[in-house]
């Protein structure tokens, strides 16, 4: 594929489940200069046939190994699809909740970075502490989420490992609009945004 010089900004917003990652995503594609195409996981879940559900969205625990060569495989096929969209300039926002806490360690992450080495990528670490996480979640569900705490403790576990980012943002004490704004900053700003490549390196490292 040819790519079009510029090629368009990456940014991966990594963090748990109700973190705020998508109000993020909503406010760099309202605000942003230029075209931002959201390709995260909510939108390659439902592409997903239902048998293989919850696909990429599968949480930390090893309860599903059978779905998890094909996890990797379609975690890899959206990382495909994000470097392809920024070859042809146009900028993607991608809100993901990336974790290695399958049955046997995947290697997912690092193998998805590599995907996207020598486009402009930006890795942010979206925070939220498990209190706000758990009024969130029952702010949508309501009391009966009996099950939150232990599945919420393990997202809050795994999903910051190994926690290498360019910035990192909390969405606890930021607007989403704040956190878009901070993360405008660190893109107009020096040095250049490196946690991309050492991501791809663990892999050899």
């Amino acid at each position: 594929m040819r790519m079009v010089d510029p090629p368009g900004q990456i940014v991966i917003l990594n963090g748990t489940p109700r973190s705020g990652k998508s109000s993020i995503a909503a406010a760099i594609q309202n605000t942003f200069d230029g075209v931002w195409m959201n390709l995260g996981v909510d939108r390659f879940k439902p592409m997903t046939p239902e048998r293989y559900q919850p696909g990429i969205g599968l949480r930390p625990g090893g309860e599903r190994p059978d779905l998890e060569p094909l996890i990797v495989v379609l975690y890899g096929a959206m990382y495909e699809a994000i470097a392809a969209h920024s070859r042809l300039g146009l900028n993607v926002v991608v809100d993901v909740g990336h974790h290695d806490a399958y049955s046997v360690p995947r290697g997912i992450l690092s193998d998805c970075s590599r995907r996207l080495i020598g486009l402009p990528v930006l890795f942010v670490g979206v925070r939220c502490p498990v209190e706000a996480v758990m009024e969130r979640r029952r702010a949508t569900w309501g009391a009966s989420d009996a099950s939150a705490p232990l599945h919420v403790g393990l997202w809050q576990q795994a999903v910051h490992m190994p926690g290498i980012y360019d910035l990192e943002v909390d969405t606890s004490v930021l607007s989403p609009e704040a956190c878009a704004d901070a993360i405008r900053q660190r893109l107009e700003s020096d040095p250049p945004p490196s946690a991309c490549q050492r991501l791809a390196d663990m892999a050899t490292g």
